[in-house]
């Protein structure tokens, strides 16, 4: 694809603020036009991303470029893009004309082509009439009109919104996204917009880019990642899914919840551990057994308004959600029915925990900075280096952090229908994953403890 067609280009962007990488090696092109939505938690790196392309910060290393131009080290008012903030950052002693004019009287504008911009933008935004306001009297949706109307007047060639409807209540909210969408085009200019909230993401954009710690999880079209998520972090943070342990058993026929299902997927190989996202609304509930693929027992049926959500015991153990128009009452027996076409089969991210580590004695190995003592080592001699393995479930976390060999925080979990899958932040940083039938919560500190007899000793470069 011609260059030319990107009006935005991150290059390999990576940024650290102090021992800890905010952005790992980030590249994104926006097409002109488009409207981009960074999605991703907090702390993920997204606003930090938005800053360097604003200018408000200098990266570690990489390139920005804006229609071709390097703008990598160009200050922010030279760059042809204006930021709308989550606080609007409006001037409370000017009305709104002065407000939305302050940017075009620093430009030297003449002062009646600037009174046409300012009139022509609060039509835009739906403010007509309200120039001579106290901008403190306002709304807080207004108040956003007229930061998205201020940010606009120069005409930039992108806009970039940093969760600007983060402080709205919801109805305003709703209301705001669908005039941001108009706005955008009737503008016609690039939108580069970051949020936590994946229903405004899904509602607003052209493109989605998720990220989670500092790096590109998937983008695409928000029907691509809604319906195709990549792996079980896109799976998990948008909307509901039943996210589950599977084994391809070939092509167009995959294992999960104990029974064996068609499905659309090829090129996994054959026995091949997978991950499998079935997303609730396409898992089929009837009361009738026969005809039905596999059978289950409610657990729990409620509400939301548009559908029932129903917690459903599988005949083999696994917990499943389900939604539905029609209610189906806790204790009945159910059966069920996935169609191939909506089971999404995901490459696993790892099959185990695998550390660089090196050898101290016979008995004793190094990794993740701390030693752990492992059944007796004869293939190896002290000092060799060699790769660490630990299956996830023989990964102990206990409620004390001091009685652990390691402590850290729960950092992120996935219920896979019959066990959790955490993700363990060491205190030193690094990551370990862990399978269990306990419940915990995201920040629970915890110890860490393997046993010996489940550390498993291989070659380096096996």
């Amino acid at each position: 694809m011609n260059n030319n067609e990107y009006i935005i280009e991150i290059k390999n962007i990576s940024k650290s603020f102090g021992d800890k990488c905010i952005l790992d090696d980030v590249s994104i092109n926006v097409k002109k036009g488009e409207f981009v939505t960074i999605l991703g938690p907090s702390g993920c790196g997204k606003t930090t991303l938005l800053r360097l392309l604003a200018g408000f910060g200098k990266a570690d290393k990489g390139e920005i470029r804006i229609n071709g131009e390097d703008i990598t080290n160009i200050p922010p008012h030279l760059r042809p893009v204006n930021t709308v903030f989550q606080r609007y950052a409006l001037f409370p002693h000017l009305d709104v004309y002065e407000n939305i004019a302050f940017g075009l009287k620093l430009q030297k504008v003449p002062a009646e082509e600037i009174d046409k911009i300012v009139l022509k933008v609060l039509k835009m935004v739906s403010m007509t009439d309200y120039e001579d306001r106290d901008v403190e009297s306002l709304s807080g949706g207004q108040q956003q009109r007229v930061a998205i109307a201020r940010a606009i007047a120069n005409q930039p060639k992108v806009l970039l919104l940093d969760e600007p409807l983060a402080a709205l209540d919801l109805k305003m909210r709703k209301d705001m996204q669908i005039e941001l969408k108009e706005m955008h085009k009737k503008l016609g200019i690039t939108f580069v917009y970051v949020t936590h909230d994946q229903e405004e993401a899904l509602t607003l954009s052209d493109t989605i880019i998720v990220m989670n710690e500092g790096k590109i999880q998937q983008i695409g079209t928000p029907t691509d990642i809604y319906n195709e998520p990549q792996n079980s972090f896109v799976a998990d943070f948008i909307g509901e899914s039943n996210i589950l342990n599977g084994k391809m058993i070939k092509d167009k026929l995959v294992e999960f919840v104990g029974h064996q299902f068609d499905c659309v997927d090829e090129g996994f190989g054959e026995d091949t551990e997978v991950d499998v996202v079935v997303r609730p609304e396409d898992i089929y509930i009837m009361n009738r057994l026969d005809g039905a693929q596999f059978t289950g027992k409610v657990k729990s049926c409620t509400f939301k308004g548009v559908h029932y959500e129903m917690f459903v015991d599988s005949d083999n153990g696994y917990e499943l959600m389900v939604q539905d128009y029609n209610a189906f009452e806790p204790g009945s027996e159910v059966g069920l029915l996935i169609r191939p076409a909506d089971i999404q089969v995901m490459h696993k991210e790892r099959i185990c925990n695998t550390f660089e580590g090196e050898v101290v004695d016979a008995t004793h190995v190094k990794f993740m900075d701390e030693t752990f003592e492992c059944e007796e080592i004869t293939a190896f001699e002290a000092g060799a280096k060699v790769k660490v393995q630990v299956a996830f479930s023989k990964v102990d976390l206990i409620d004390h952090p001091e009685e652990g060999t390691l402590s850290g925080l729960v950092h992120f979990l996935i219920y896979k229908g019959d066990h959790y899958h955490l993700t363990i932040l060491t205190d030193d940083g690094y990551h370990i994953w862990v399978d269990t039938d306990d419940i915990w919560d995201k920040g629970d500190l915890v110890g860490i403890n393997i046993a010996p007899k489940d550390i498993k000793i291989v070659k380096a470069d096996e």
